[in-house]
């Protein structure tokens, strides 16, 4: 499921103590409201895939190194399920289902390839492909959701990734001229429409 934030029509009163302390911490307000309705698309998402109320489900993280609100995030009453978030200003993205899932939405920059984040993002062989910013956000989506699925690293970004594809599902789609997403599944996975409103 993906859409812009205010298209996330949910209580942030289903916001677990430790998600409204980090929607709170985010300067700017367009970033806080992003982050609270990439968290209640999560729980939107797992409902539909549990055939749940969404108002049942806990959303949780926790990172061994930086602690709760941080990591994996999970579904507290159906741990075995998939879950994934991602929010960029202006638009938030949510998938679920068996498995290990990932998703990612980036905005493409503007101008003329961005060199510094190619040789971030792209191996050798990605980089003699890519001729302009939408490809090379291509690739960054694709990339941040195996590191979401706990395939790749940040720190090996450039390396290689067609055969972590192998084997799995994926979906992208472009949201207006400049938001690009990728979903990586484990089974086959479908666009849902966001829900028009929650109880």
């Amino acid at each position: 499921m993906g859409g812009r934030p205010d298209e996330v029509r949910a209580p942030e009163s289903w916001l677990t103590g430790t998600e409204r302390e980090r929607a709170a911490r985010f300067r700017f307000e367009a970033d806080r409201q992003s982050f609270t309705a990439a968290h209640l698309l999560a729980r939107l998402c797992a409902a539909a895939a549990l055939d749940a109320d969404p108002a049942a489900l806990t959303l949780l993280q926790h990172c061994k190194v930086h602690g709760p609100g941080h990591g994996r995030p999970y579904i507290a009453e159906a741990p075995e399920l998939g879950v994934s978030l991602s929010h960029t200003r202006g638009y938030v993205c949510a998938a679920a289902g068996p498995g290990r899932v990932g998703v990612d939405a980036e905005r493409v920059p503007p101008g003329p390839l961005d060199e510094r984040l190619a040789g971030h993002v792209l191996a050798p062989s990605e980089r003699a492909l890519v001729t302009g910013n939408d490809e090379l956000i291509t690739y960054w989506t694709r990339k941040e959701a195996l590191i979401k699925r706990g395939e790749l690293t940040l720190d090996r970004m450039n390396a290689p990734a067609a055969h972590l594809l192998t084997g799995r599902h994926l979906l992208e789609w472009a949201e207006s001229p400049d938001i690009r997403v990728s979903v990586i599944t484990d089974t086959p996975a479908h666009r849902a429409a966001l829900p028009l409103h929650t109880d």
